[in-house]
């Protein structure tokens, strides 16, 4: 499976390292906006080719898939010119900022037949994993997902404190993960959902904290709180409160509700949501199928922060 990546930050280098353990996965491409910035990356990684220009990299001989970790605002234009290239691909989280543009990415998907899967890495963290297949089992009944989401982003700078080239959103790329997995995880789409936004950054032009709360029609209602104020802890943290117990999930390690680790090492072949999303990717194309959290699978997600950025008047 030879593959290009496209970007080269922080996510680009943990699907790289996710790809170095995946047998006959190989990286034959980098696309980056910086050639030295590539070029150091693509020789960490033994990547034969690096460039600017994504139509070069499409144009590489044996080129199967593309795997997008570049800037939300060009993944819809990106996925689209890579699908029409006959490339399979794999968009990070989120698939666009906008309904409109996930809705155009899902029509050339059924129009070329490719496989067009979202970076949904929270559907594949043996953590949740653990809670998805208890659930599918009917050992636990999903009453309350309550969701922390906080960073400390008072400027535009990414998570290895280099200056951004694009401005990151709290509720479309942020809230997507806690918006999809809710859904997923309740099998269910938010029957009832309403946000509300803190003041707009004088400069960055979007909300530093956020609320979300959302219904399914079964019962379940979660709760997300986010923020890009918080001086303190950064990450994710899901409660998931159930009939029969409660779980605490940080990427891939879970916790019950007393904060006693649980075994989740043999939920899957690895203990990296990312690998195995990758595994996922990987596997769908070999097989021809559609994977999990594929583009038409999120797009209710896509539908629902649509309903979310409505229900804030903007």
């Amino acid at each position: 499976m030879k593959i290009c990546m496209v970007g080269n930050g922080a996510f680009a280098k943990k699907h790289l390292d996710g790809l170095a353990r995946i047998k006959g996965a190989e990286v034959i491409s980098i696309v980056g906006r910086v050639p030295e910035t590539t070029q150091v990356v693509a020789k960490k990684y033994g990547i034969p080719h690096s460039t600017t220009m994504l139509e070069e990299a499409l144009a590489q001989p044996g080129l199967d898939a593309v795997i997008l970790t570049s800037p939300t605002q060009v993944h819809a234009a990106q996925a689209i010119q890579v699908m029409r290239a006959g490339k399979h691909v794999e968009i990070e989280i989120p698939i666009s900022d906008t309904l409109a543009d996930a809705e155009r990415i899902h029509a050339v998907q059924m129009e070329t037949g490719l496989v067009a899967m979202g970076g949904h890495t929270r559907r594949f963290n043996p953590s949740h994993q653990w809670i998805h297949k208890k659930i599918k089992a009917g050992e636990l009944k999903l009453q309350h997902l309550v969701v922390q989401t906080f960073f400390f982003r008072r400027t535009n700078m990414n998570a290895a404190g280099q200056p951004r080239s694009w401005t990151d959103h709290l509720l479309w790329h942020h809230a997507c993960h806690t918006v999809d997995l809710f859904q997923y995880q309740s099998g269910e789409t938010a029957s009832q959902a309403r946000a509300l936004q803190g003041p707009m950054h004088p400069e960055l032009g979007i909300a530093m904290d956020m609320s979300i709360g959302m219904r399914v029609p079964s019962g379940a209602v979660c709760t997300l709180a986010l923020s890009f104020n918080n001086n303190g802890p950064l990450g994710t943290w899901f409660r998931y409160i159930c009939d029969n117990g409660t779980y605490v999930a940080r990427y891939d390690e879970l916790l019950d509700g007393n904060d006693k680790p649980v075994d989740v090492s043999k939920v899957d072949v690895s203990m990296d949501g990312i690998e195995l999303q990758d595994r996922e990717f990987i596997s769908a194309i070999q097989e021809r199928r559609e994977p999990n959290s594929s583009v038409a699978q999120v797009l209710p997600a896509m539908r629902t922060l649509d309903r979310l950025e409505k229900s804030l008047g903007t």
